[in-house]
């Protein structure tokens, strides 16, 4: 469970990785859709949607022609016992989860 947690919060770690999620509690997206608000190349993005995908905090799924990620909430449910255990967090709620990565996160232009 260790090594699950360690790659969790290394997904984590990543401001972009962030973004990303919090743009997935939102709906389903192609990759090409996640890609556009960033300044990076298509190649780099899924670089990070693979580490998302190898933590369980997405899935990727090809639907014809274009790949979709889809958020994986329970994926961050042994996150939250973990720090359940500390007596200082509260269970993961995603509306307080979405509301956090908004104001933590640069807001990028949503047109």
């Amino acid at each position: 469970m260790s090594k699950d947690l360690d790659t969790v919060f290394a997904a984590l770690a990543d401001p972009t990785r962030r973004a990303i999620l919090a743009m997935l509690l939102e709906d389903d997206m192609a990759v090409t859709d996640v890609a556009e608000p960033f300044e990076m190349s298509l190649a780099a993005i899924s670089k990070h949607l693979v580490i998302l995908t190898k933590a369980g905090l997405i899935s990727q799924e090809k639907r014809g022609r274009v790949k979709w990620c889809k958020l994986e909430p329970d994926a961050l449910r042994a996150a939250s016992v973990w720090m359940q255990g500390f007596g200082q967090f509260e269970p993961v709620n995603l509306d307080a989860f979405e509301r956090f990565l908004e104001t933590e996160l640069p807001s990028s232009d949503k047109a």
